[in-house]
């Protein structure tokens, strides 16, 4: 059986064996007695996965056909794979579960948005990017990247930076490099007074990133907070401490 690959599903295949060895190691090595492959497509990374001892897997695949090809090639998968779009499904397992995959680009930051709604139940993520959203993921402040991802992300995960992966390693070849990162969780994340007003103000600072906070983010504190000398600066200026902080003072 074959499979078509779909554009409109920002499908770019994993073709390079080594880069799946790779992968599968590094979620090995985490021990986790459950995992989720988001989006398996032809199948490269999952025949490492199913290998992995002593965890419970599951794939979750919106393409039928993929599905269907999964199934045939791969007959250890019956009963594990998930015909779901995963930015609509409910939490796939009970307990900890690590989350990994070779990530549709042109979903891969609603994918992680969906993780942090997960994060209780996810200490660990393993997903490739396009190398500038892993890049941005993972940037610190005083970065020209660094922006909404980084924080938001960073608030509640450690983000590592695992390798490079080339275009000649998938099929079709992307028009740029990728990138493989790991998020761990936190044990002790900044305190904030709630993550409704966390976004509000990370998003207003860096909508309007060239302006300083005074200005970007005028509406959401009243005139005497905005006194202070933090309001001089830019939102790439600022850490996640810094951003978290300032929600307690927000109107």
């Amino acid at each position: 059986m074959q499979y078509t690959l779909k554009k409109s599903l920002g499908q770019h295949f994993l073709k390079d064996e080594n880069i799946c060895r790779k992968i599968a190691a590094a979620a090995t090595d985490l021990k986790l007695p459950q995992m989720l492959e988001v989006g398996p497509g032809g199948g490269a990374l999952t025949k490492y996965l199913l290998e992995i001892k002593d965890t419970t897997f599951k794939a979750v695949e919106l393409d039928k056909e993929k599905v269907d090809f999964l199934k045939e090639t791969y007959p250890e998968i019956s009963g594990k794979i998930i015909h779901e779009d995963m930015l609509n499904m409910d939490v796939p397992f009970e307990g900890q579960f690590l989350v990994i995959g070779n990530f549709p680009y042109n979903i891969s930051s609603q994918i992680l948005f969906k993780v942090l709604d997960w994060k209780e139940q996810v200490p660990f993520m393993i997903g490739m990017f396009q190398k500038e959203v892993a890049q941005r993921i993972a940037a610190g402040p005083g970065s020209k990247i660094y922006g909404i991802t980084s924080i938001l992300i960073q608030v509640f995960y450690e983000v590592e930076y695992l390798f490079d992966v080339h275009p000649s390693c998938f099929i079709p070849p992307p028009k740029v490099m990728s990138g493989v990162i790991i998020l761990k969780r936190k044990e002790i994340t900044v305190d904030y007074k709630s993550k409704k007003l966390l976004y509000q103000l990370v998003k207003a600072a860096f909508n309007q990133r060239r302006k300083t906070l005074r200005n970007a983010t005028r509406s959401l504190f009243e005139d005497d907070i905005m006194t202070d000398e933090i309001f001089n600066k830019r939102a790439e200026q600022l850490s996640i401490n810094d951003f978290a902080a300032l929600t307690f003072k927000m109107r």
